[in-house]
């Protein structure tokens, strides 16, 4: 019994770990993600948990497609097509000056009039001369580079808005703190330039890391070639119990320095080659928006305009946008949930056997004991005070098999802990429950059903111990003495 109780309290808390971990994670201040079109759930969990691996990557104007127009303006002007316009509005000068020059005034003022005009509204049509499509629907937008890995964890490139906007808990209100004197990432730093780098809780602790040490990304994989760029730490993660705590978290421009990073565009000079032996300083290069692509898209947006957004970005070509608590609950729906139940039927049947092995027992013992209850029957007892007495036996050997088992099932959950805490980022106790079960019974949905288990193991005991105390009931005291 004891063993059988401890198997349901394995499952349940196996699968409400599963469950605390996707439910809790699946939204950490940030309600749509959008990336390459591909599977949703494939994007969600390489997204938001950093399982899967990436679809593909996203244009990094579209990413601009949240923001604003002063931050467009900025983003753009180190491109391709900034400057070539650039260069075709200064030609259209010269020609105006000189054709105001060889004309006659009135014909030369004319022509500069209209020229101005055009380009005017030709001005208008340039994407950094407006605020993004989708601005005006969103809160804040978070950009994520994947693809490189520390070790087993993966390396994220982005802003950092990361930390400073993004919130965590199970009501996403909580920031995020930085282990003793560590700090965010910065868009450019002084003394480190574009290379640096936050990491998780789970990793520092098991790849050793500290402040101020220096860590080479691997390219594609675990096992891949190591960047000669390198990374400095400034700063740790506190335990979040989120997916961040086994991620490594590195400046978005850093990334794209990295080799074989950068978009590769025909006829220009291949940029985006590891850069280590030079200071970074504020003029230094940044890569034009033609060179840049984004993994997927991290954004808060109104509820209210979310689904026409969504619809909006899935009927266009270039990306697809997903709710992420969407996703994981279809996930737990439709294989997590039928895998517990099945496990849960499996387990409930080895108490149910536990029991008919008491009912056994108790009910061979009987003969052995016959003489017994006669000697009690002889001495006053009552026929109900018998049965009684049989099903207490049935009872406590029940429900002290259960209580065994329940303290050996949360021993193991508490001694675990770590290494869940290591995979998940789930922290476990020796007195966390399973949570509740999604069914529709008042009350019953409201508490975990680790609660059930004494009610239910009283249940049984009374069940199995019926046949042996009724046939101790019905011992015939002359025969029994008799014998």
């Amino acid at each position: 019994m004891a063993m059988g109780v401890t198997l349901v309290v394995a499952v349940l808390a196996i699968f409400g770990v599963v469950q605390k971990s996707f439910d809790a994670n699946a939204t950490l201040g940030y309600n749509v993600v959008v990336g390459a079109k591909g599977g949703k759930l494939q994007l969600t969990l390489n997204s938001v948990f950093y399982l899967s691996q990436p679809i593909e990557n996203v244009p990094y104007e579209y990413y601009l497609e949240f923001k604003t127009q002063e931050f467009r303006f900025q983003e753009y002007q180190g491109s391709y097509s900034f400057k070539a316009i650039g260069q075709q509005q200064a030609t259209r000068q010269t020609l105006a000056v000189s054709t105001l020059a060889s004309s006659g005034p009135l014909a030369g003022l004319l022509g500069l009039v209209a020229d101005t005009t055009l380009q005017n509204e030709m001005d208008t049509m340039f994407p950094w001369n407006r605020p993004g499509k989708y601005k005006a629907y969103t809160n804040f937008v978070i950009p994520l580079c994947l693809g490189d890995y520390f070790g087993p964890y993966r390396v994220v490139g982005t802003t950092p808005d990361m930390f400073n906007l993004l919130r965590h808990g199970s009501a996403a209100e909580e920031p995020y703190a930085m282990q003793g004197n560590g700090r965010n990432i910065e868009n450019f730093s002084e003394q480190h330039g574009y290379f640096e780098a936050v990491v998780g809780s789970v990793v520092a602790r098991d790849r050793n890391v500290k402040l101020g040490d220096r860590i080479n990304p691997s390219h594609g994989s675990e096992e891949g070639d190591s960047h000669a760029t390198e990374f400095t730490v400034v700063g740790i993660l506190e335990p979040t119990g989120t997916p961040n705590d086994r991620a490594v978290f590195i400046n978005m421009e850093g990334f794209y320095r990295m080799s074989d990073h950068a978009k590769p565009l025909e006829n220009e000079d291949p940029y985006g080659t590891d850069q280590q032996g030079h200071k970074i300083t504020d003029s230094d290069y940044r890569l034009p928006v033609e060179k840049r692509e984004v993994t997927a898209m991290l954004v808060n947006m109104d509820p209210i305009f979310s689904v026409g957004v969504e619809n909006a970005i899935n009927e266009g070509p270039a990306a697809q946008a997903v709710y992420p608590v969407l996703e994981i609950r279809r996930l737990l729906d439709v294989f997590v949930t039928p895998v517990k139940v099945l496990l849960l039927v499996l387990t409930v049947m080895i108490c149910v056997v536990s029991g008919l092995s008491i009912l056994i027992s108790i009910y061979n013992s009987m003969n052995d004991r016959r003489g017994e209850i006669a000697v009690l029957r002889a001495l006053g007892a009552r026929r109900l005070t018998v049965y009684g007495i049989v099903s207490l036996e049935s009872l406590i050997l029940s429900v002290t098999g259960g209580l065994f088992g329940f303290l050996i099932g949360h021993g193991l959950i508490a001694m675990s802990s770590p290494f869940v805490e290591a995979r998940t980022g789930v922290r476990l106790g020796f007195f966390d429950f399973a949570p509740p079960l999604p069914i529709a019974i008042p009350y019953l949905n409201q508490i975990s059903p680790e609660i059930l288990l004494i009610p239910g193991l009283v249940v049984l005991a009374v069940v199995v111990g019926f046949i042996p105390a009724y046939s101790a009931y019905r011992t015939d005291v002359a025969k029994s003495l008799g014998k």
